[in-house]
């Protein structure tokens, strides 16, 4: 999966239920997705926070795209996660943990989204192993499911595991004539209790773990079906 910034439930629900989760941080850099941005509810209104990036574009890989001096917005982005969930009942411990990862030196985008999941991660007790594409493989002329199979294989995986965007992108068989079974995690992401009667959906893990403790969101990782 491509390294995004604090993730939704459901990528966190594929983290959980893997061995080793590998960031596909060496393949072309997506505008407007999920990479270095995601929604929260800001004055109980589902609004996008992003970090600035430089240079960021499509003919460029995710692991080479620079994200801004910090100088330029940090403080706003944490100042409006302050008004947003300085009521959310575990946001001392949150605030400290999104603090920790936005602040960290990582440079690239790929880095920062990677801290983001391996942090909360580590949060949540999750002993998921975690690597990138780009440090380890050598397999970048490689393209879509050959350079997946090729990841496979390397780590002589017996399943390969993604999320339900993928079954639009591999078949089976191709998985089956290596000896590597191919599922996919249905998320899902039952309603809890947010500052109203209001359930907004998808957001965020920041949302989730505002709302509720370690152990409610790490039961909520094993809510998922498989296919």
């Amino acid at each position: 999966m491509q390294p995004y910034l604090f993730p939704y439930v459901g990528y966190f629900q594929l983290v959980a239920a893997v061995d080793k989760f590998v960031f596909y941080d060496d393949v072309n850099y997506i505008k407007n997705g999920w990479i270095n941005r995601n929604r929260l509810l800001l004055g109980n209104t589902v609004r996008y926070i992003t970090v600035p990036l430089s240079g960021a574009s499509p003919s460029r890989r995710i692991n080479e795209v620079e994200v801004l001096p910090r100088v330029r917005w940090l403080r706003k982005l944490l100042e409006a996660i302050r008004h947003g969930y300085a009521k959310a009942p575990h946001y001392t411990r949150i605030s400290e943990l999104i603090g920790d990862t936005l602040n960290s030196a990582a440079s690239d985008i790929s880095t920062l989204a990677s801290r983001s999941v391996i942090e909360t991660s580590r949060y949540l007790q999750i002993d998921t192993d975690f690597v990138s594409s780009s440090t380890l493989y050598g397999n970048a002329g490689l393209k879509g499911v050959d350079r997946v199979l090729d990841i496979c294989m390397t780590e002589q995986a017996d399943a390969y595991l993604n999320l339900p965007g993928g079954q639009a992108l591999y078949e089976r068989k191709d998985f089956d004539a290596l000896g590597i079974s191919l599922g996919f995690i249905q998320p899902n992401l039952r309603p809890y209790r947010q500052f109203d009667d209001t359930f907004h959906p998808g957001l965020s893990i920041v949302d989730a773990l505002m709302f509720n403790s370690a152990e409610e969101v790490r039961a909520m990782l094993t809510e998922q079906a498989r296919a």
